[in-house]
């Protein structure tokens, strides 16, 4: 059950988290990661970490130019980073308070879990894909469950908080259920179910109907998961799911582009277009100039035919992020609409259905949201989600 002295909210305001990528190299092969190829490539530019001062620029741009106050630390698998507690003692140092995104398989061994509670480590985004022999299968490492298992007891002995992830793929949905009693038994703050999309690698075409499911497949081991977690009084989103494709009560929970900003463990876009910059991806090389999120939308063809898009007045910060959000979806993903989601009330803030998936299932299944006029909020759904709120942030998110 959460803790109860972990405050919540219903406030929706733009999130000030970073993102930075270490470098592609991790200690699993999980079949439907997002860089896939870069982690089996050795030789690939973003493959190798890279070092400790390159990182510290980072972290410093983050917090002392984007504002940022929190950063989600990747890597590939960032627990193996050289001197990963060296890093997040520089970012707590900061006031940019380290969240790392990891398998935990190395925090099997609790000394390692409690040094990076030590250095100031707010909490663990854990990737729980799956359960038992499922999980081994699916990351390609025999043991690999046990293991994370392991780790999750160490970080509720270390007190270390801990939410999940959790890729919506085929293999994983008989053991959504699971996933949620598991996030229940261990106290995670939130689970983040996400839906199986066609991401950086992932849009290469391997992408095979063994490992995608429909919508209408998905759909009712979902809401019977978060109907789990609901009841657990455990914070619950999921990602990149189209809003039609499941009851009104639960779209509270659906965060796709353009309700991404606005959920505080979620990624600045602003900082987030600068950190997704090769330069600031790979081990070698200076880092890039910075950026603001209008220059970087002005990069795309969407807005670049604007007339004076760069200093109109009446482009708002919010305006930015939306426009950000119809790049990251349109043309970096390729999402698509539906002719039927012509009728349908929440288009507007909607991303429609992913790139490929046309190709696997076609539209059947898209459900038109009835209602008496056009939604065009981002937040009219998820203002009446409760969010966990940390007592670092409750002066500016609550």
């Amino acid at each position: 059950m959460r803790n109860s002295c972990i405050a919540t909210t219903k406030k929706r305001v733009l999130t000030r988290r970073g993102v930075v990528w270490l470098g592609q190299t991790c200690n699993l092969r999980c079949r439907f990661c997002y860089f896939q190829t870069r982690i089996e490539a050795k030789d690939h530019p973003e493959h190798p970490f890279m070092g400790m001062d390159k990182a510290k620029g980072i972290m410093d741009n983050l917090r002392h130019h984007y504002g940022n106050s929190a950063i989600d630390i990747q890597g590939g698998e960032p627990t193996i980073y050289p001197g990963i507690e060296e890093l997040c003692a520089y970012c707590s140092e900061i006031g940019l308070l380290p969240t790392l995104i990891t398998n935990a398989l190395v925090l099997a061994r609790r000394e390692k879990c409690q040094a990076l509670k030590d250095v100031g480590v707010r909490d663990l985004l854990v990737s729980v894909h799956g359960l038992g022999q499922n999980y081994d299968d699916v990351v390609g490492v025999p043991g690999a469950h046990k293991k994370q298992m392991a780790a999750l007891d160490n970080c509720v002995a270390v007190g270390m908080p801990v939410r999940f992830n959790c890729v919506l793929t085929n293999s994983a949905l008989p053991h959504l259920a699971g996933v949620a009693d598991l996030a229940r038994q261990v106290g995670a703050r939130a689970v983040n179910f996400i839906a199986f999309n066609p991401f950086e690698d992932q849009q290469r075409g391997e992408r095979s109907r063994d490992d995608v499911a429909a919508y209408s497949e998905v759909a009712p081991p979902l809401v019977a998961a978060m109907d789990q977690l609901n009841d657990a009084n455990i914070e619950v989103n999921v990602r990149y799911f189209p809003l039609c494709q499941v009851p009104e009560r639960y779209r509270k929970h659906l965060y796709n582009f353009q309700q991404l900003p606005y959920d505080l463990h979620e990624w600045d876009y602003a900082s987030w277009s600068w950190t997704d910059m090769k330069p600031q991806r790979m081990r070698d090389g200076e880092l890039s100039p910075l950026i603001s999120l209008r220059q970087a939308n002005y990069r795309s063809p969407m807005f670049q035919t604007v007339p004076g898009y760069l200093d109109d007045p009446d482009i708002r910060i919010e305006d930015e992020y939306r426009h950000s959000a119809f790049i990251r979806a349109r043309e970096h993903c390729g999402y698509q609409f539906a002719p039927a989601c012509d009728d349908c009330a929440a288009k507007a803030i909607c991303d429609g259905f992913h790139g490929d998936y046309a190709a696997f299932f076609g539209f059947g299944e898209v459900a038109p949201v009835v209602a008496d006029e056009s939604i065009t909020d981002p937040r009219h759904y998820i203002n009446e989600q409760d969010k966990i709120v940390e007592s670092e942030d409750a002066d500016w998110a609550s």
